[in-house]
C-alpha cells in the first residue's frame, strides 16, 4: 500500500469516526480544507461518493458504509501492530487531548504529570481545563475528568477517587451574632457568600438533599466571588455562610474556625470519572494515561 493511500483511508477512518470534518482535521492535525482535498481525492480514485455532507452534518454514502465496515477491523489491526511494536522498542508515543473541569485539573492531574512524564517522557499531554462541558468526539478529545453526575451515558467511566460532599459552614463569630440555620430554607434569613464559574453570570445555586430529593437554592449575602478560597476565608472572617466541599473546608473545620451546617441534608455525591468514547481500539498512548490514572487513584484511596 502506498503511503498516499494509507493517509487517505486513515482520513476516511476519522471522519466516518468523529462525524465531522473539523473534528477528524483537529484529530489528524490538518486543515479541514487540506481534510476537504484528501477525501476528494479518494472519491476520484474509487469513483463513488462516500460522504453525503451538508452546511450542518456529515454522513456516510452507502458506498462510504460499505468501505468503513471493511476498513475499519483491518486499520485497527495495523495500528495495533504498530504501535505494539514501538511499544515493545521503549518508544510509546503520542499526542492526548484532554478536556478536564478546572477543579480536577488541580486536584486530580497536577499531582500525577511528574510520575506520568518519567513513565512515558514522549507522550505530550494536551490538557484543556474549563468549566463548561463539551462533546468529546466533536471536538476531538480523547479522555475527560468531570463529576460523575455529569458524564455522559454512552461513554466508558471510571471512578478517579471517593464520594465527594458539600457542606455550608460559618464561623462561630457569625453563628453567634445570626444564629443557626437548621433547615436549608432558613439560609434566606442569612449572609451567604456566592459563588460563580468564571466567565458567567448565573450564581451556583446551593443543592441539598431533603424530603426523598435533591434541592437547589438560590441565595442571597454580601459576597460573590468565582474563587472558593476567596469564599472560604471570607467565611472564616465572619462575612457569612460559605458552601463548599468538606475535603476542601477540612482544615478550618478541623481547626474550629468554621463549623460544619446542615449536615443532614448534605448528601455525598459521585466523585471525579475519567471518561472517553467507548471504541474497539484505543490508542496506546491513551490506553497509557487511563491505566496510569486509575492505578494511582487506586492507590492513593
Amino acid at each position: 500500500m502506498k503511503d498516499s493511500d494509507y493517509k487517505q483511508l486513515r482520513a476516511f477512518q476519522s471522519i466516518a469516526e468523529q462525524g465531522s470534518f473539523v473534528a477528524a482535521a483537529r484529530a489528524l492535525g490538518i486543515t479541514p480544507s487540506a481534510l476537504s482535498q484528501v477525501i476528494r481525492r479518494l472519491e476520484d480514485k474509487m469513483g463513488t461518493r462516500l460522504f453525503h455532507r451538508t452546511t450542518r452534518s456529515v454522513s456516510l454514502s452507502e458506498a462510504g458504509q460499505r468501505l468503513h465496515a471493511r476498513l475499519r477491523p483491518a486499520l485497527d489491526e495495523l495500528d495495533a501492530a504498530f504501535h505494539e511494536a514501538r511499544s515493545q522498542a521503549g518508544k510509546l508515543s503520542g499526542r492526548v487531548r484532554l478536556h478536564v473541569s478546572s477543579i480536577a485539573a488541580d486536584d486530580v492531574l497536577a499531582p500525577v504529570l511528574g510520575g506520568f512524564h518519567a513513565r512515558y517522557p514522549d507522550i505530550v499531554l494536551d490538557i484543556v481545563a474549563e468549566s463548561s462541558f463539551v462533546d468529546l468526539i466533536a471536538e476531538g478529545f480523547d479522555l475527560g475528568i468531570t463529576l460523575g453526575e455529569f458524564v455522559q451515558k454512552d461513554m466508558v467511566a471510571c471512578p478517579l477517587g471517593p464520594e465527594l460532599r458539600m457542606v455550608a459552614a460559618a464561623s462561630p463569630t457569625y453563628l453567634a451574632r445570626f444564629g443557626t440555620p437548621e433547615t436549608p430554607g432558613d439560609l434566606q434569613h442569612h449572609k451567604c457568600i456566592n459563588w460563580r464559574h468564571p466567565g458567567q453570570n448565573s450564581l451556583y445555586r446551593w443543592e441539598f438533599f431533603q424530603n426523598g430529593h435533591w434541592i437547589s437554592l438560590a441565595v442571597e449575602g454580601p459576597l460573590i466571588t468565582t474563587r472558593r478560597e476567596v469564599a472560604a476565608v471570607a467565611a472564616v472572617q465572619g462575612v457569612g455562610i460559605t458552601f463548599w466541599s468538606e475535603d476542601k473546608l477540612a482544615p478550618w473545620l478541623e481547626s474550629g474556625e468554621l463549623i460544619p451546617l446542615l449536615r443532614p441534608y448534605c448528601l455525598p455525591f459521585l466523585g471525579w470519572h475519567l471518561y472517553y468514547p467507548r471504541q474497539r481500539h484505543t490508542a496506546p498512548a491513551v490506553r497509557a494515561l487511563i491505566d496510569y490514572l486509575r492505578d494511582v487513584c487506586r492507590q492513593g484511596a
